[in-house]
């Protein structure tokens, strides 16, 4: 199996807080006179979505404020280490591993939206043009690697163990008629491997392969069938926070009006299906 790591963008480049609104107190201290709730995220459209619900938030006198990081790993970090009240970055196989890992206590609030994942090729057109031997680029993390194994099933080009589902790693493929190789890669970093040689299928989200221009609906070879929210994007907490008063207002306005008509304007509405 292929391994590549494209490390530059894996490392973490830094965090910046960009203020979403006019308190300029920090901290979370569980306290009646703190009203600074900090969420920590990566990318657009989460980012934008966590800016929309703080301009809700602030009508009740709340200060949302967007912790960016730049990789999968520092959001979760913050949330555990209470440097932030909550995330806003994956879905909850992805945080469960994440809590596997590190023993953590992070939960699940809110799925706010989800995404059309699928795989692309630089090369071809039909699935059925890829000759065999080529390599497969997939993501190097257990829930998302579970995932691209389930659609290529889906697709009828491998087979899977019975009853492995979404839970299935390169081991547990029976049968690989297309001898296809097998190149893992962090998520961050797929899109990287579109243009790689040999390379004839990458797995991506749209957040991710926009970067090199791709959109689902115009680029993608195939693509999943949404079934249910276990693979949405979640709003994520601790166990020790998630009914906090902080948790509820955030909550609540994520899944306003004005953030269901984000998702669904003709901006996003081929990319993010609301879940709320």
């Amino acid at each position: 199996m292929k391994k590549i790591g494209f490390g530059l963008f894996s490392v973490l480049m830094g965090m910046s807080l960009v203020a979403c609104g006019n308190n300029d107190e920090g901290g979370n201290a569980d306290s009646a006179e703190d009203k600074t709730i900090t969420v920590a995220a990566q990318l657009p459209t989460m980012t934008d979505i966590i800016e929309i619900a703080a301009e809700e938030a602030e009508e009740d006198g709340w200060d949302v404020q967007v912790a960016q990081v730049n990789d999968n790993v520092a959001y979760n970090d913050m949330v555990a280490n209470e440097e932030a009240d909550a995330n806003f970055a994956q879905h909850e196989p992805f945080m469960e591993d994440y809590n596997k890992e590190k023993d953590s206590n992070l939960v699940a609030v809110q799925p706010i939206y989800d995404v059309k994942i699928g795989f692309y090729s630089e090369d071809y057109d039909d699935v059925d043009d890829i000759p065999d031997g080529s390599t497969v680029a997939l993501p190097n993390d257990v829930s998302n690697e579970g995932r691209a194994l389930a659609i290529l099933e889906d697709q009828g080009l491998i087979k899977l163990k019975d009853n492995v589902g979404y839970d299935g790693r390169i081991e547990d493929i029976e049968e690989n008629p297309h001898e296809f190789e097998w190149m893992s890669v962090d998520l961050l970093n797929l899109p990287e491997a579109y243009s790689e040689p040999d390379v004839s299928l990458v797995y991506s989200y749209p957040a991710y392969i926009a970067k090199i221009g791709l959109t689902p609906e115009d680029d993608a070879l195939f693509l999943k069938d949404r079934d249910s929210d276990r693979y949405a994007i979640q709003l994520v907490a601790r166990e020790d926070n998630e009914d906090s008063e902080k948790i509820q207002v955030l909550k609540e306005a994520m899944t306003s009006d004005k953030v269901r008509d984000y998702l669904e304007d003709e901006e996003h509405k081929d990319t993010s299906i609301p879940t709320f």
